[in-house]
C-alpha cells in the first residue's frame, strides 16, 4: 500500500481485509472513528461511498480519505458500531440439531424493543427459518444464550425444539463449559483467583454492580450470586490476559466482576475507571472480551468441543504491548 495525498492504494498483503480495521491499523484510529468517517462521507472507495465499514478490500482498490482522517478526535463513551449482513455471520460448524457461530463485536445476539434488523437471531431466521419455531420469545428466536454486543466468540444455537430443551437445561444445571480470553488493565497479582461479588443493577446508572467484598459470598435481596475464575495466560507492563470462566451467566457478568476486582476489562465503554485515562481503550476501539472455547454434551451423549482464535484487531493490538 502507498499513500499519495490521502489515497491509498490496497497491495495484495491487505486484499481481503476489512475496510474499518485496514484504515484503523493503518491511520492510528479506532474502528468507532472510522466508522463515524465513512457516515460523513469522508471515505470513498474507488471514488464511491462504501457500502459498510466492514466492506472486504480487493488488490488496486483505491481509498481516499480527507484530511480529517488524522484528527484523531477522542472515541465518546458511546462508540459507534457497525451494522451487519449474513455475510459477517461465521458458521463454525452446522448440524441438524444446532449451528455453532462466531459472532462479531458489536452485533446484537437478538433484537431488542426497537427490532433491530442486523442482530444475529434476525439475520439467522432468514436462511434457517426453522428457528421461528424454537425458544421462548418472538424477539430471541433459536436463542438459548448470548454474548454481550461488545464482545465477540463463540455461540450455539439449537435448531430444533428438542436441542433447546437439552441445552438450557445444559445451562440450568451448569454443564455447558465457556471460557473466555480477556485482556485486562493492570498487573494482576494471582496466578489463579475466584471472584464471588454478588451482582445487582445499579441504581445510579445503566451497569450492573458489584456488592462490596465485605458481602462477598452473601445472598441478599439486592444482589445474585456470581461466581467468575480465571487463570493468568500473561502480563504485559500495564495489562494481564486471563483466561475466563463464569459459573453463573449474569448480566454484564465478567465486565462488572473485574471492575470490581480494580481490574477493568481493557475497551470497555461501560466499566472503566474514570480516574484513569482511556488512551489504550481508544486504542483498541472495542471490547478486548472474546469467547474461545465452548463445549458441552450432545444428545448423542458424545462431548462436542469447539475453539475461536482472537479476531485479529485483537491480536494486533496485542503485539503493540510490552
Amino acid at each position: 500500500m502507498k499513500d499519495e495525498e490521502n489515497i491509498i492504494i490496497v497491495d495484495s498483503e491487505s486484499a481481503g481485509e476489512r475496510l474499518d480495521l485496514f484504515l484503523a491499523n493503518k491511520l492510528g484510529i479506532t474502528r468507532s472513528q472510522i466508522q463515524k468517517l465513512i457516515t460523513n462521507n469522508s471515505i470513498l472507495i474507488n471514488n464511491e461511498a462504501p457500502k459498510k465499514s466492514g466492506q472486504k478490500l480487493v488488490v488496486g482498490d483505491q481509498i481516499q480519505t480527507n484530511n480529517d482522517t488524522t484528527d484523531k478526535t477522542p472515541i465518546t463513551e458511546t462508540p459507534v458500531y457497525p451494522s451487519f449482513t449474513f455475510k459477517d455471520i461465521k458458521i463454525i460448524e452446522e448440524t441438524p440439531n444446532y449451528l455453532i457461530i462466531e459472532k462479531p463485536w458489536g452485533m446484537l445476539t437478538h433484537s431488542t424493543e426497537r427490532q433491530e434488523k442486523d442482530s444475529l437471531a434476525e439475520l439467522l431466521v432468514h436462511k434457517y427459518p426453522e428457528l421461528t419455531k424454537i425458544g421462548e420469545d418472538l424477539l430471541r428466536p433459536g436463542i438459548v444464550h448470548r454474548l454481550d454486543k461488545e464482545a465477540s466468540g463463540l455461540l450455539v444455537v439449537p435448531r430444533t425444539e428438542t436441542m433447546f430443551d437439552h441445552l438450557k437445561n445444559l445451562f440450568k444445571t451448569r454443564q455447558i463449559d465457556k471460557e473466555y480470553l480477556v485482556l485486562v488493565h493492570g498487573q494482576v497479582e494471582k496466578d489463579w483467583d475466584e471472584i464471588k461479588f454478588p451482582l445487582t443493577r445499579s441504581k445510579t446508572s445503566e451497569r450492573i454492580a458489584a456488592i462490596p467484598q465485605t458481602m462477598r459470598g452473601r445472598l441478599t435481596e439486592e444482589g445474585k450470586r456470581a461466581e467468575t475464575e480465571f487463570w493468568v495466560e500473561k502480563r504485559f507492563v500495564n495489562f494481564t490476559l486471563l483466561k475466563v470462566k463464569i459459573h453463573t451467566g449474569r448480566m454484564h457478568q465478567i465486565r462488572a466482576h473485574f471492575l470490581a476486582y480494580n481490574h477493568p476489562v481493557v475497551g470497555d465503554p461501560l466499566y472503566f475507571q474514570k480516574k484513569n485515562k482511556q488512551v489504550w481503550d481508544k486504542k483498541v476501539g472495542r471490547l478486548f472480551l472474546h469467547c474461545h472455547e465452548l463445549s458441552f454434551v450432545g444428545l448423542d451423549g458424545d462431548k462436542k468441543s469447539y475453539l475461536s482464535p482472537l479476531p485479529k484487531e485483537l491480536e494486533v493490538f496485542l503485539s503493540t504491548l510490552k
